[in-house]
């Protein structure tokens, strides 16, 4: 009769972490046994080497090139061709590794599949130690093909896949604080304007206001959210359509700066004043909308730089000991300005 193979945390495939228990060390301390690195005693190395034995473990031949042939590169992989949303992301990241003098190669693929291969290809011909995947919206996307032993991590945009690491916004906690924000100003009849259904920064989004609406005992200020375009145009129209059938709203909450400037166009072109009679919250907190708006708007900010420092964090993780998949969460701030 053999002997059952010990059972590992993850139920599945032995990980370092895994090995670092059975030996009782630290994560850290089993890398260096099996990189043969680092000043340990013999006895536990060995301790190490007859966990990873016993568990059958394989080491990730890429996360052992760390200590031999390591680039010291990443990739960073943007759909973001005009950089709105993937520039901060970047900075936010590069802030993370520039303290580890790692470089940061920048590929744009502008949303084809085929450009996206292209640049995967130049990026493990380079050998970089891992990827950053992100892109200009929070739409879920496919995980990479063809890069099994690079860790990668998906920023604002998540992978489907829930073994993946994504860093992402909390779009829930937005939305409550536009709606906590505004009820606290004394606003009742709040509108909800967006962008297109199908975009999930938008369903989401309009999806949480209501509901918090809901809490609240409250409705949209025009009985539904309406959904249009991410531009300046439709947010003039969905003003002049909301106080048509509600012209005792109160409030706009806007699922992004440019719709919310183009409501207070339209607001101040009526002649309604802003915030005194009708107060205004955007989204995004993009100082070329939110500053430039009559009156500046108070938006919500996504920290995009915080969710590349956090992915960038959590990459160098993934590079150095083991990933932590799921979807990790980057908490939103309100930016209060004249709108409000």
């Amino acid at each position: 009769m053999t002997e059952a193979a010990p059972r590992t945390s993850s139920g599945g495939r032995a990980r370092l972490t895994d090995v670092a228990a059975l030996a009782g060390v630290s994560v850290g301390t089993a890398s260096k046994a099996l990189s043969g690195s680092g000043r340990m005693r013999p006895e536990t190395r060995q301790r190490v080497l007859d966990a990873v034995r016993t568990l059958g473990f394989r080491p990730n031949q890429h996360a052992q090139s760390l200590h031999g042939g390591r680039s010291w590169t990443v990739g960073l992989m943007t759909t973001d061709g005009i950089g709105r949303f993937s520039t901060p992301v970047l900075l936010g990241a590069e802030d993370a590794l520039g303290a580890g003098k790692i470089s940061v190669l920048l590929c744009d693929t502008r949303g084809d599949t085929i450009r996206e291969q292209h640049h995967l290809r130049n990026l493990m011909d380079r050998r970089v130690d891992g990827i950053i995947v992100t892109g200009r919206r929070t739409d879920p996307r496919p995980p990479l093909k063809g890069v099994e032993g690079i860790p990668i991590v998906y920023a604002l945009s998540p992978s489907t896949d829930p073994a993946d690491t994504s860093v992402v916004s909390d779009d829930r906690g937005g939305a409550l604080l536009a709606v906590e924000h505004l009820l606290a100003t004394g606003r009742t009849r709040i509108a909800h304007v967006t962008g297109p259904g199908h975009h999930a920064a938008a369903r989401d989004r309009a999806r949480h206001a209501v509901e918090l609406l809901a809490r609240s005992g409250a409705e949209p200020a025009s009985g539904r959210v309406h959904f249009g375009e991410w531009s300046e145009a439709w947010g003039r129209r969905a003003a002049d359509a909301v106080l048509r059938t509600a012209p005792d709203t109160d409030a706009f909450f806007c699922g992004n700066d440019q719709i919310a400037r183009g409501v207070t166009d339209a607001l101040r072109e009526r002649g309604r004043d802003v915030p005194g009679e009708i107060a205004v919250v955007g989204y995004d907190n993009w100082d070329t909308m939110a500053l430039a708006s009559r009156p500046p708007l108070t938006t919500i900010d996504m920290d995009l730089a915080e969710i590349g420092r956090i992915a960038a964090l959590k990459l160098l993780e993934a590079i150095d000991a083991e990933p932590v998949p799921g979807v990790h969460t980057v908490p939103c701030r309100l930016v209060v300005r004249e709108s409000t």
